[in-house]
């Protein structure tokens, strides 16, 4: 199925993963040990909830997840959430600045990835295709672990899917017979990059059946530099700053819990965030040899977001069709200021300085409200989770804009207050199945089953009187994996499964200048949902101190919805809508390994490789993430002290548009180093202090993210963070 140049990388990749298996000592001790405490033999192994709706062991969940826990968070001291992908197989990152960052996921992105925050979805119907929602919504210091499944995962999750799912799982409170009355911790930061600064607190307590959660965070952020250099056909003689990569956000929490030793329980969760100041990012044009009048500003100078949550969840059952049941219902509140000052040269022909300067603004105020309630049975040797889940997105849009057409005498200023995309309302419902089935004390197979109704329907909107018809799709979906244990450490794996994406708001229903100013979105209310099938093949081994994996894939994507120009101008901007294709088609592998060694010192690695393909136009790049990538890091870790050195390459990537970027028709390879140490569990008094220092790109390169590489923003030079933390 896979053909050159990807079977010839994954046939290395597998003998690199395979290596383990010659090499591994039957008397090992456990892998990874506590941080406690450095002769402590208690296996800290990866466990997964998102793959498979119960927790499961990494090494044996059937499909690719990649779990990053509260001590890898920590020690890497990240910005946002977004930071932390960086490092891991087949993710990559979209967008700059401490605010404005977003995931990749095996080159799908923006509406693509389904981003969840304990389970519940954080996207929404009114974000463009290609951006996605924000995991700097939640502070990723109250980040206790991060789960990213690779792959479709529609079945338990529904639309949005199609390539991945990142779940953001945050801190409970602890609970148990050892668990403090009340425990807390204090937190700064202080980073080089943008001068940024974060301050933190959190409490926590228990008082017999109930426990109790608060929590604050405050963080400023300017502009950071890049270094000078070159990269492609950019080349600074010295530091540039990157404008509109900071912002001042801050948020609180507080969660109230109850359990009871029947195995029922129930929570209460309220959320608030807030953010100034924040952008997309930019280098002046003329710095990029563009013209240096062009000027391309998109900005959020304020997003708000509350959030309430509930849940019971009711385990120890004797139910007939379930042991356990779950009920979570959520409601999210998501305001933003949106504006845009670009300018656009008209170019030779025309007098010096003619353009068009478009100045807009949108206020968008939209409310999700979400239910699920999944059920749980154990029966001998079968699994079933089973439920139903749904959702509603209320948009209301405000729009102004002035269009300025100067360099042909007076300027002509045409203004507008005719909204961008109406207000509207998308809901969906869905019930799902699936069973996991332990066929042979050797052999597990898990299949599932949904089937999903999403619509759209505008709502009186002033200028869309023609789109007031509703727009729904029902589409069902299906997911088979097998897991066989070869031995008692290897693992084959197999899986295909399908995923789809309803057409969210913006793409059915916009109409007018595009964000990046660049051409003018007519609506496409008629548009079908985008649908996949996904096959994976794998290996995973683990023994003793040895952990590595393996996985091939293909993702076929049918009726992916893309831009494409009509013909014709409005403004004199290219008038684009979004259509159906008819394939779109990614191939990729990618290989981790891990190694404990003695003394203390770990050795990890992961290596991947994408390559994306419009099956009926195979001239049309779409490479808007690496061609490949490689990751690997040392570290050493005692009682007290730790240390890691990190290095990451990503490699040529030639699949672009040509003309699409400043770079040039080839992004190339870039190597950037990292150097990580801390100080763990020292203590004063009753106190216990944790102090981190991150010190990123090292040799102070100039490069940029594949998907940056477009609307060119270099990542930040040689930068330094500090990180103090007093427990409790």
């Amino acid at each position: 199925m896979y053909q050159s140049p990807v079977l010839r990388r994954a046939l290395v990749a597998a003998a690199i993963v395979m290596l383990p298996v010659q090499a591994r000592s039957q008397d090992a001790p456990p892998p990874r040990r506590s941080a406690d405490s450095a002769t402590s033999s208690t296996l800290l192994r990866p466990v997964t909830i998102t793959a498979t709706r119960r927790a499961t062991d990494v090494h044996d969940v059937p499909t690719p997840v990649s779990v990053v826990d509260s001590s890898t968070i920590r020690e890497q001291s990240p910005r946002n959430a977004t930071d932390l992908l960086r490092e891991l197989p087949g993710v990559d990152v979209i967008g700059v600045g401490a605010n404005q960052s977003r995931p990749s996921i095996r080159g799908q992105r923006g509406q693509r990835i389904l981003l969840l925050e304990d389970g519940m979805r954080m996207n929404n119907a009114r974000r463009q295709q290609d951006f996605g929602e924000l995991p700097a919504l939640l502070d990723v210091t109250f980040v206790e672990r991060m789960e990213v499944a690779r792959g479709p995962a529609s079945v338990l999750y529904g639309t949005d899917a199609i390539g991945g799912v990142i779940n953001l799982i945050t801190q409970a409170p602890p609970s148990g017979p050892d668990a403090p009355r009340v425990a807390g911790r204090v937190g700064y930061e202080y980073g080089t990059a943008g001068v940024h600064t974060r301050e933190t607190l959190a409490l926590t307590g228990q008082l017999g059946d109930w426990r109790w959660q608060v929590g604050a965070a405050n963080r400023r952020a300017g502009d950071y530099d890049a270094p000078a250099g070159r990269y492609g056909n950019v080349s600074f003689s010295n530091d540039v700053v990157v404008r509109d990569g900071g912002v001042h956000d801050g948020s609180i929490n507080a969660m109230l819990a109850w359990g009871a030793p029947s195995g029922l329980s129930a929570f209460a969760k309220v959320e608030l965030y807030r953010a100034y100041g924040a952008g997309f990012g930019y280098v002046p044009n003329g710095l990029l040899g563009g013209d240096p009048l062009q000027k391309i500003q998109i900005r959020y100078p304020r997003q708000e977001v509350s959030k309430v949550s509930a849940g019971v969840s009711a385990r120890q059952l004797d139910w007939g069709m379930a042991d356990r049941v779950d009920v979570t219902l959520y409601t999210l509140g998501n305001m933003r200021d949106l504006t845009q000052d670009i300018f656009i040269p008209f170019g030779p022909g025309t007098p010096p300085g003619a353009g068009v300067s478009v100045r807009s603004a949108n206020f968008t105020d939209l409310t999700t409200t979400g239910v699920r309630a999944e059920f749980t049975k154990v029966q001998s040797h079968v699994v079933l989770t089973y439920g139903i889940d749904g959702f509603q997105d209320h948009s209301f849009n405000t729009d102004t804009s002035t269009q300025t057409v100067v360099g042909f005498g007076p300027p002509r200023p045409a203004g507008s207050n005719r909204s961008s995309v109406p207000n509207a309302i998308l809901s969906s419902v869905g019930a799902f199945a699936q069973a996991s089935v332990d066929v042979h004390p050797r052999l597990t197979v898990i299949a599932g089953l949904r089937a999903q109704q999403v619509q759209s329907e505008p709502t009186g909107t002033p200028g869309f009187t023609t789109l007031a018809t509703a727009h729904g799709d029902a589409t069902g979906v299906y997911a088979l994996s097998v897991l066989a244990r070869l031995t008692d450490a290897l693992n084959l794996v197999g899986s295909v499964g399908s995923g789809f994406r309803a057409p969210n708001l913006v793409e059915r229903y916009f109409n007018g200048p595009t964000p990046e100013g660049g051409a003018y979105q007519a609506a496409t209310p008629a548009l079908l949902p985008e649908q996949s099938v996904n096959v994976d093949i794998g290996l995973k081994f683990r023994d003793g101190r040895v952990a590595s994996e393996l996985s091939i894939f293909q993702n076929d994507i049918r009726d992916a919805i893309m831009p494409t120009p009509r013909g014709d101008s409005i403004s004199r901007l290219p008038v684009y809508v979004n259509v159906n294709v008819g394939r779109l088609q990614t191939r990729g592998a990618e290989a981790s390994v891990a190694v404990w060694l003695d003394h203390g010192f770990t050795v990890r690695g992961n290596w991947s490789t994408i390559k994306s393909t419009n099956v009926l136009d195979p001239r049309s790049p779409i490479g808007d993430t690496f061609a490949d990538k490689l990751n690997a890091s040392v570290g050493w870790g005692s009682k007290r002290l730790w240390v890691e050195y990190a290095v990451r390459r990503n490699g040529e990537q030639k699949d672009l548009a040509l003309g699409a970027s400043p770079v040039g028709p080839t992004l190339p390879a870039f190597t950037v180093h990292a150097l990580r140490l801390g100080l763990r569990g020292w203590t004063m008094g009753t106190t216990r202090q944790d102090v981190a220092i991150a010190a990123e790109n090292l040799t102070n390169e100039l490069y940029s993210e594949a998907a940056n590489a477009s609307f060119f923003r270099p990542q930040p030079g040689r930068n330094v963070t500090l990180s103090l933390r007093t427990s409790f």
